[in-house]
């Protein structure tokens, strides 16, 4: 399958540094993603906490590579690929992929960030990247759904300073001023909808106070001649076997084989900013 998007979303994600593929995923597709994101060892037993200022948790699960999981198969098929690589103006290869898993009542917030804030220092020297959201479960404003600033992409990457351990912010005193001319906009997605955002549009989500949880597969993609030039984040090309749009189905609830194949990650990357400046 070619590029899904029409022109007008394509222009949308100039203009806005978004734009919403809605259905991108059937039901029986999200169900195996979903079963395969709450079920699979590999996914399970790489769970990490990421507390916000409030301490409260959201879970996530972090991998490197697109490998013959399900998840892995959806990362690379056709519909996700050349969408992505048209957006992009060029041929890509799968960055990273994550699972955030804001669960009822606890889920935690994410302040104001952009993605390139943090890949930047994984040595992407162009903000070629971008990432797609494809909703697990319903997300909604009251269940925590992203938020971004539209037309933040256009302001390029903007100084970043520690809030956490865990999260980094974009400078606090920038915000106010940003938020003047490019207005919110609440994400809201059915399961299996997808939303499609630039590395470099600012973008948070609000704690999960809601009796339904949140959650949600993100799988990013960088140019291939955006390449990093650094090979210690291990984030930095490696060629991507792209499948057709059946290969999901075919597969089944596969899992990852156990040899790592997605390299998972231990701990999420927080760029040392006091270090880096």
């Amino acid at each position: 399958m070619p590029n899904i998007l029409n022109a007008a979303q394509a222009a949308e994600f100039n203009d806005k540094g978004f734009t919403y593929a809605r259905g991108l995923f059937a039901a029986d597709e999200v169900k195996l993603l979903t079963e395969a994101m709450e079920n699979d060892p590999a996914v399970c037993g790489s769970i990490l906490d990421r507390r916000d200022g409030e301490g409260r948790s959201t879970r996530i699960a972090l991998w490197n590579r697109a490998g013959d999981a399900v998840y892995g198969l959806a990362a690379r098929c056709e519909r996700m690929v050349d969408t992505s690589a048209a957006l992009l103006g060029g041929p890509v290869y799968h960055f990273q992929s994550k699972l955030t898993a804001k669960e009822p009542e606890v889920g935690g917030a994410w302040e104001w960030h952009q993605d390139y804030g943090y890949w930047y220092h994984n040595g992407c020297l162009r903000p070629d990247l971008l990432s797609i959201m494809v909703a697990l479960d319903r997300t909604t404003r009251e269940n925590g759904c992203l938020q971004i600033a539209a037309g933040s992409h256009k302001l390029g990457r903007i100084d970043h300073t520690p809030l956490s351990p865990t999260q980094n912010e974009v400078d606090p005193k920038r915000m106010p001023h940003i938020l003047e001319r490019c207005p919110i906009e609440y994400c809201e997605l059915e399961p299996g909808d997808a939303l499609i955002f630039h590395c470099n549009a600012i973008h948070r989500s609000d704690a999960n106070r809601s009796p339904r949880r949140r959650w949600t597969l993100l799988i990013c993609y960088n140019r291939v001649d955006n390449d990093t030039i650094v090979k210690s984040d291990d984030r930095y090309f490696v060629p991507l076997d792209k499948v057709d749009d059946g290969a999901i189905r075919r597969a089944g609830l596969k899992f990852a084989r156990g040899d790592n194949q997605e390299h998972f990650t231990s701990r999420p990357y927080v760029p040392d900013l006091r270090k880096a400046s």
